[in-house]
């Protein structure tokens, strides 16, 4: 069972969050200002945090980067909670060694696809069995998918390229980032290449297909309907 801390000030909010983790079958801690979630991340070690941006006494970055900084603690992944929407809070967050954000007001849904995607990642390969969504689900270490129980056959590139949304459910991936991390560093290529691309993983997932958002001018998300 998977330990959460969650370091937030607003008592209503965390015990909401801590609610929906423990029905989600997650073992919860509760901190509400940073130097009593630093203490607690050092004794209890958990095998993630939810930190909010703005706390009494210890800004929620302090925290992070001291965690981050630290041997004990820096191998934690850390999702970053603000009310600030604004670019420049989620670059300082990264920096600091945030794994991912979630921009308040948030869906504790939204938040439970992010909880589940970081600490997914968080595991060795041979430990992430499948990923399901729906009626998709990914055999990882065979590269095999399935909707509705039918397996999809996919080229590699269409795996790579499902894998990037999956690992990273509700969360967005701009084109040039899929670029990266699918064809490389040195492709050369335009963005189309991902729009061509994600048409046909699209057309060969069928109904699945409709669990990949198009976001408008900027890129693709992976989420349930």
């Amino acid at each position: 069972m998977p330990t959460v801390l969650v370091i937030e000030d607003e008592k209503d909010l965390a015990d909401l969050v801590a609610f929906h983790l423990e029905q989600e079958g997650y073992c919860c801690l509760v901190a509400h200002d940073g130097a009593t979630g630093l203490a607690e991340a050092r004794r209890s070690k958990p095998d993630l945090i939810l930190l909010d941006l703005m706390l009494p006494g210890m800004m929620g970055t302090e925290v992070c980067r001291t965690l981050k900084g630290a041997e004990l603690t820096a191998g934690i992944p850390v999702i970053m909670l603000t009310a600030r929407g604004e670019e420049i809070d989620r670059v300082v967050g990264f920096e600091m060694g945030a794994d991912d954000y979630v921009v308040k007001p948030f869906s504790t849904r939204e938040l439970m696809l992010r909880v589940r995607a970081v600490l997914r990642r968080k595991l060795p390969a041979s430990e992430v069995a499948t990923i399901s969504l729906g009626t998709l689900l990914i055999d990882v270490e065979r590269h095999l998918v399935r909707v509705a129980g039918e397996e999809v056959q996919l080229t590699s590139t269409e795996f790579k390229l499902l894998m990037n949304l999956a690992e990273r459910i509700g969360r967005v991936q701009s084109r040039e980032l899929l670029l990266q991390n699918v064809w490389g560093y040195s492709y050369l290529g335009d963005t189309r290449t991902v729009d061509t691309h994600m048409t046909r993983l699209r057309t060969k997932l069928g109904a699945a297909g409709e669990l990949i958002k198009t976001v408008r001018g900027f890129g693709y998300k992976l989420e349930e309907s």
